[in-house]
């Protein structure tokens, strides 16, 4: 049963991730870590009330004011307990909520969501829900949303420089943390329920990493080979620079480059962990820095996982939906970022573009319109690549895009240019 405590916090927290511009999961770390007094089943417990308020925000805020207005917080996790955990008023009141519990379990027990407007009931801002419509459809939409809506699943990628897939799956359940093969990528793993892995030996040693089994797909696309030149441009903490590095067995250079150091210095320790000694981490300042244009026409493939509304990431990150995006700047952003990793590629070299947007505006349409007015670059036709990399997965045209309905992986876009 919730307590005080546990209702005072999770309202608190989700007003200040609300309020503020880290993402949900960095907002909560740091949250906890001022709390220290906070023990692991009570931050359990505010993390599952935190989450289930950002996901289902607006139909919660619906349920607990009676229109579709935003809803305090503390009227936020009153609702996700009445509706999502069938709590009674009497509980509610215990637990510390003094806004009309009584009336708050009334309109939650005799609600029927098909009533709702489609956006409500989504839980989707209308700015998202409008851009899926007209893309999806009705039927798909709804479908796409649920598992929006959903938790993610906890996915590994196998270290193969140092155990085959089997191995690591045995290594696991052993750990008692066993955990099935992807269906798509040949070095995942899957885990249903969260787990603490990173005290494992499986973690300790380097035998795997979490990332997601979408953004596997993407390192697979870019197909780099032992000895070439290696560019991961928008490298972030590393996940996918791991992974390319991997598939190099520690030869050649994968460069990783990103404008924050913070994020590269977290690469350090994941290389060692790995065994990996074949990356070089560049802080740039920006995509026309001195240190990337010094690299011009040299480079044998560029990945480019470019910075976007990360529509295809809210199994993770609900906190997105009800951020500020203009996705008119972020194309912006994503012409030159793709226009300058383009630059690195040499003739014969390969750039694959990507983001976890499910948008066409920061995906197709990127491609389209730059593609158009540079023919050295032709588009490759994913499937090729995937079927030689062993990826049980048919695509519907040259493109790749991965949804978590579908695929049951985060959202992913990714198109295969090759220079010539």
């Amino acid at each position: 049963m919730p307590r005080p405590l546990h209702f005072t916090a999770a309202a608190e927290l989700l007003s200040i991730i609300l309020a503020g511009t880290l993402p949900a999961d960095a907002q909560m770390e740091r949250y906890f870590r001022s709390h220290p007094k906070l023990g692991a089943r009570d931050r359990g417990e505010i993390a599952e009330t935190v989450y289930a308020g950002l996901r289902r925000r607006r139909s919660l805020g619906f349920l607990a004011t009676g229109s579709d207005r935003d809803a305090t917080p503390e009227q936020t996790v009153a609702a996700a307990w009445a509706r999502l955990r069938g709590l009674s008023a009497r509980a509610l009141e215990a637990a510390g909520y003094r806004g009309g519990a009584r009336a708050l379990v009334e309109r939650a027990r005799s609600l029927d969501e098909r009533t709702l407007p489609p956006a409500v009931r989504f839980d989707l801002p209308d700015w998202l829900h409008e851009r899926l419509l007209a893309r999806y459809g009705a039927d798909e939409t709804e479908r796409l949303a649920a598992a929006l809506n959903e938790p993610a699943t906890l996915d590994l990628r196998v270290n193969t420089l140092k155990a085959s897939r089997e191995e690591v799956a045995a290594c696991l359940a052993e750990a008692g943390y066993p955990a099935e093969p992807t269906p798509y990528s040949p070095v995942g793993l899957r885990r249903r329920e969260r787990a603490p892995l990173f005290k494992t030996r499986c973690f300790e040693e380097g035998l795997i990493e979490v990332q997601d089994e979408g953004s596997q797909l993407l390192s697979l696309l870019v197909e780099p080979k032992r000895g070439e030149m290696v560019v991961d441009f928008c490298a972030g903490a590393g996940g996918k620079t791991l992974h390319l590095a991997n598939l190099m067995a520690n030869s050649g250079s994968v460069y990783a480059f990103d404008v924050s150091a913070k994020r590269l210095e977290r690469l350090k320790p994941r290389l060692k962990r790995a065994g990996l000694h074949n990356v070089r981490s560049v802080v740039i300042q920006n995509e026309r820095d001195p240190r990337v244009q010094r690299l011009e026409g040299k480079i044998d493939r560029v990945l480019v996982d470019a910075p976007c509304s990360g529509t295809g990431t809210l199994r993770r990150n609900p906190d997105i939906k009800w951020r500020h995006i203009d996705i008119g700047k972020l194309a912006a952003v994503q012409r030159a970022i793709l226009a300058a990793a383009a630059a690195l590629v040499k003739p014969g070299g390969r750039l694959v573009y990507a983001t976890c947007s499910l948008l066409r505006e920061e995906n197709e349409q990127v491609v389209a319109e730059w593609i158009s007015g540079h023919p050295a670059f032709a588009i490759l036709p994913v499937g090729e690549i995937l079927a030689r990399r062993h990826v049980a997965l048919t695509p519907d045209d040259e493109f790749l895009r991965l949804s978590p309905h579908r695929h049951h992986t985060d959202g992913f876009f990714a198109a295969v240019l090759e220079r010539r």
